[in-house]
């Protein structure tokens, strides 16, 4: 949850300033005697991101004041969120003039949130009016959007199983009027989806493919895949005890496609959504797949297994597949896929593939603009080579220590032919180390641009 919200009225609240240093001497005329003593007695220099609350001559606050961030700071305005960890409950009103009033907002928003599924939330709620903020709707909307990836990821296996990630997809269909159908179990492999029922079958809680169908059909097809390995403990190539303690944040491609959903069906953008989530817990059992393993695919590709703890591009290929096969405008997919995509770029960024480069270059200008950062990753054929098996069609993963997340993107792409256009995300979906504007845990990587370009490129009708 989250314990700030963005008020449409100013009456009554408590103005915040945002001042430079040099600012601030003209933010103090404005202030009360005792405001002013205060500020004086503190030796506020208005560093930025530092605050200082100030109390007016009956005890109340007379304002807050939040020193401007540094210009070649890209985080800048989200760092606005800072303040929230100071201010009481109450009523604020934005008081200085400003041109990311969109970013401060969203920052206001994301600030505020805690998951609290298993201990007391905190009671005090904190509203902010942002004078002529015409994107209120649309910030809140982003902000409950982020917010349910952050809470899908942060559930434990145990409460966010296979069966409880599919009632969690079916009441998000449920909120925004969408058709909503899975497969489960060993219905998978009458419908071909044989991929997926291999990863899931050690587990007592049956894989499944979840499917959620939105908008009108004569309007283009974008079409959403996450992977949605709701645990993950490497299968018979067993991880570690410290690899396995984040593996519930494995259906981190799953929450962020279904918060990117959930943005573009509250506004209503002219698109026929579709969203595919297959979803497994890769379980030890005696039935687990195994290393060696050939696996047949929807696609009619067969697949040598070379280590049963890459299982989600395996899932998602059987999903690609399907969504291929109705020949989209654009699919989009996203999965926590591999350790060596954060070798390249860190817990922060959010690589990804495509060979559109009109669509990559829209990505990259949507994510400058809302301050969501990408990078783009190169799709390298040659380094098919290192996926060659001898006794399969391919093998799903690399024989060397080179390049793990372009194979598993070249891996992808063999399921994707009709397609228009085509992405790969290969996020982490974790915040290690705490930001303003997002504690420690799940987050939303990637969404806010590819929501921004969608908009751009399908606008609501």
């Amino acid at each position: 949850m989250r314990n700030t919200s963005l008020s449409s009225q100013a009456d009554g609240a408590t103005p915040v300033y945002i001042a430079s240093e040099a600012e601030l001497s003209s933010v103090a005329a404005q202030l009360g005697p005792v405001a002013k003593q205060w500020l004086s007695a503190i030796n506020f220099k208005a560093q930025p991101g530092k605050t200082a609350i100030l109390p007016a001559q009956d005890g109340s606050i007379e304002c807050a004041i939040i020193g401007a961030p540094l210009d070649n700071d890209p985080f800048a305005q989200f760092k606005f969120a800072n303040l929230i960890k100071t201010l009481p409950a109450g009523n604020y009103c934005l008081a200085s003039e400003t041109s990311s009033k969109d970013a401060i907002g969203l920052a206001w928003l994301l600030g505020g949130y805690k998951f609290d599924l298993y201990s007391a939330g905190e009671n005090a709620s904190r509203s902010l009016f942002i004078p002529d903020n015409a994107s209120q709707s649309e910030i809140e909307s982003i902000a409950d959007g982020v917010c349910l990836t952050r809470d899908l990821i942060n559930t434990p296996a145990n409460d966010m199983g296979p069966s409880k990630l599919e009632e969690a997809v079916s009441k998000i269909a449920s909120d925004y009027g969408a058709e909503f159908s899975s497969v489960v179990g060993d219905e998978l492999l009458t419908q071909n989806f044989p991929m997926i029922h291999a990863v899931g079958r050690a587990s007592s809680d049956a894989p499944r493919l979840l499917e959620l169908r939105w908008g009108n059909p004569d309007r283009p097809n974008i079409t959403l895949v996450g992977k949605g390995v709701t645990f993950d403990t490497g299968g018979l190539n067993i991880k570690s005890g410290n690899n396995m303690l984040l593996m519930k944040k494995d259906m981190g491609g799953a929450a962020n496609v279904l918060g990117l959903a959930s943005m573009i069906m509250s506004a209503n953008l002219a698109v026929n959504l579709h969203v595919l989530v297959p979803v497994a817990e890769n379980a030890i059992s005696g039935n687990s797949f195994r290393p060696g393993d050939v696996l047949s695919s929807r696609k009619g590709i067969s697949v040598e297994i070379g280590n049963t703890d890459a299982e989600g591009r395996l899932i998602l290929g059987d999903a690609l597949a399907y969504a291929d096969e109705e020949h989209p405008e654009l699919i989009i997919n996203m999965a926590t896929l591999t350790g060596a995509a954060r070798v390249a770029v860190g817990p922060d960024l959010a690589p990804f593939y495509s060979d559109d480069e009109d669509l990559c270059s829209a990505i990259v200008a949507a994510s400058e603009e809302v301050i969501d950062p990408v990078w783009r990753m190169p799709i390298w054929p040659p380094y098919s080579s290192m996926l060659e098996s001898k006794v399969a069609d391919i093998n799903h993963t690399s024989m060397g220590m080179f390049a793990g997340s372009i194979t598993a993107s070249l891996f992808l792409s063999k399921f994707v032919e009709n397609s228009k256009s085509w992405c790969h995300f290969d996020i982490f979906g974790w915040v290690p180390v705490a930001k303003p504007w997002a504690p420690v845990g799940g987050e939303a990587q990637g969404i806010r641009a590819l929501f921004k370009m969608l908009s751009k490129k399908y606008p609501a009708v």
